[in-house]
């Protein structure tokens, strides 16, 4: 896939599902960001600085807190490919995650710092099982582009824009506290 093959670097969830896809990109001498869990502590960088024998420690979630580092929003690099896992996805883009919003707090974030664009590729990996007919949109809800699966790529011609940035009126103050790096993104736009 070209979009992957062109890419320098890679933003992919911690969820344990998309391990695989960590490790293939920092075995194709990717950089990786990846947000730590629950954006608890902001984002992980993973780059060359990773010993080639040790891609695989690297690409699970412990070993990306060993062997990465994390970065500050000032450090975050610009993003040429996103992935996100998904529970289930249509052929028109639509997806669903687990519920909780954490691939759109990531992109919006990513959105909000100009580090992602509206054109930036989404993609997300599923088995076959997860494509389902239609699933529902909301304002928050990033589509993908593609959705890869064990056999196939299927191009979805999403039609549907993405979030601008952070939906900020869906913020609640509590998970200004969870993540702070909602509340340091906030106190930037401020400024």
């Amino acid at each position: 896939m070209k979009e992957f093959q062109n890419a320098k670097t890679v933003k992919v969830n911690p969820d344990s599902p998309q391990r695989q896809v960590r490790l293939e990109v920092l075995s194709h001498g990717k950089i990786l960001l990846m947000p730590t869990p629950r954006l608890r502590s902001g984002f992980i960088l993973l780059d060359d600085n990773v010993p080639r024998d040790r891609l695989k420690l690297a690409s699970s979630i412990r070993g990306a807190f060993t062997l990465g580092r994390r970065v500050s929003l000032d450090k975050v690099p610009a993003i040429d490919l996103v992935i996100v896992g998904s529970v289930a996805v249509a052929p028109d883009g639509g997806r669903i995650g687990k519920g909780e919003g954490y691939s759109e707090m990531e992109y919006g974030i990513l959105r909000e710092l100009e580090l992602v664009t509206e054109s930036t590729p989404v993609i997300t990996t599923v088995h076959e099982s997860q494509i389902v007919a239609s699933v529902p949109l909301e304002d928050h809800d990033i589509a993908v582009d593609y959705i890869v699966t064990p056999t196939r790529v299927l191009a979805t011609g999403r039609a549907k824009p993405r979030p601008a940035g952070i939906i900020w009126s869906k913020v609640s103050p509590g998970m200004m506290e969870r993540m702070p790096v909602l509340k340091e993104l906030r106190e930037r736009r401020a400024r």
